[in-house]
């Protein structure tokens, strides 16, 4: 399916039985429209589409509903990619029963916590799907990606990300294991060629353009030599320490995957996360750096990056206490010590999802130039790493990376 076009399936009929059961008093459709639900640059790993409703009621009346429904790309880099991660398989499972049991452990625990959308059910869907209730209808909206999170929002996101780390965390302790589907995100054994392809590509892009950025001199040859070893580091890094703090990671927590709700005042009401299709059991250190160094403004990405690892400790400790964690409570200090361990994790995000957040939006920000080796692509990536909004956080963070350790490895 080119990108743009609605498939013919995706009709009316399709949401008879989710209208019927989700909309009281429903009669019949009256319209039913379906539309490209994402800009360019703002949605890479699926199709994103905004189904809109108009719905007659039992008592002659109309009423308006919309939803949001993902589909796969099908491109073949993209079929190769399904085989192995099935995303959409994986994103059913945590809708249908990881999120459910999260949010039901605050509630016995006398606490209501929401960590995202509804979900629905589509019979006779003719390729995989998810589908969601379309959070823009209750005035969520995403923050501007180019400009960064302010404090606010980040200690809201920090808020969230560790109510779902601590009620995974307890749920391992008293019940066991997550199904496997949920555990290892993309970076699994079968996965390496594909991963292969793709990294090399983009690696040599960015050392092309990192030759350039002002100051390079003191960790260019640091970048060079970590290309070549960059896969296997991250592999190493997936590996679980049973010895550390693990969770079950969110897996993709940028700015775009993390929906705001405002009160009048403009005050932060609530914080949804959405795409729950790569997550991973292991180290919090993969979505904290995974959210802080993509998504925070540039002023506070570094200055407060430790202020905001203790924001996120605080919080986690509270929701640990709530749910009544049965197993010592990990320390500060061990949040920071899995911070260094898995440094590198830092640079890849900075490499990767964090150029993608930069980019300013364009036709050509697609997932098949972000990952591809055409000409298109390599163009693309080229753009992504000279966007002087990029290099400006690059030239701050590559020094800081390099004064960590993070750009060393064994």
């Amino acid at each position: 399916m080119a990108a743009g076009k609605i498939p013919d399936w995706v009709t009316a009929q399709l949401f008879e039985d989710v209208l019927k059961s989700n909309v009281d008093g429903y009669s019949k459709v009256r319209n039913f429209k379906a539309e490209m639900g994402s800009a360019a640059g703002d949605n890479y790993a699926t199709i994103m589409l905004r189904v809109n409703i108009e719905v007659e009621l039992q008592d002659g009346t109309t009423k308006e509903v919309s939803y949001m429904v993902k589909l796969p790309h099908q491109m073949e880099i993209y079929k190769e990619m399904m085989k192995h991660t099935n995303i959409f398989e994986i994103e059913r499972t945590m809708y249908n029963l990881v999120v459910p049991e999260m949010e039901a452990l605050y509630k016995a625990a006398g606490v209501e916590v929401t960590f995202g959308a509804k979900s629905y059910e589509l019979k006779n869907a003719q390729t995989e799907y998810i589908a969601l209730e379309d959070l823009c209808i209750k005035g969520f909206k995403n923050a501007n990606r180019l400009e960064g999170l302010d404090q606010a929002h980040t200690e809201r996101v920090l808020r969230k990300l560790a109510q779902w780390h601590a009620a995974t965390a307890v749920r391992v302790a008293t019940k066991g294991q997550y199904p496997e589907i949920v555990l290892n995100g993309f970076f699994k054994e079968e996965n390496r060629p594909m991963i292969n392809d793709m990294m090399n590509g983009m690696g040599q892009v960015f050392v092309k353009c990192c030759s350039t950025y002002e100051g390079n001199e003191t960790y260019i040859e640091k970048v060079k030599a970590l290309k070549d070893v960059m896969i296997d580091e991250l592999f190493k890094m997936c590996v679980v320490d049973p010895t550390e703090f693990n969770v079950l990671n969110h897996g993709d927590s940028w700015s775009n995957n993390i929906m705001f709700q405002y009160e009048e005042s403009g005050k932060i009401k609530e914080v949804y996360m959405v795409d729950f299709q790569v997550s991973k059991y292991g180290t919090v250190a993969q979505d904290l750096y995974y959210f802080l160094i993509s998504s925070t403004k540039l002023e506070d990405k570094l200055s407060k990056f430790d202020y905001y690892v203790k924001v996120y400790h605080d919080n986690l400790l509270e929701h640990l206490k709530i749910l009544k964690y049965s197993k010592p409570l990990p320390s500060l200090r061990d949040i920071h010590k899995s911070l260094y361990k898995y440094g590198t994790f830092a640079y890849s995000v900075a490499t990767g999802v964090m150029a993608a957040v930069l980019v300013d939006p364009t036709e050509s920000a697609s997932f098949e130039n972000f990952v591809g080796d055409s000409a298109e692509g390599a163009d693309f990536q080229m753009k992504m790493y000279n966007n002087p909004r990029y290099r400006k956080h690059m030239q701050a963070i590559l020094p800081w990376l390099l004064n960590r350790g993070a750009l060393d490895f064994n």
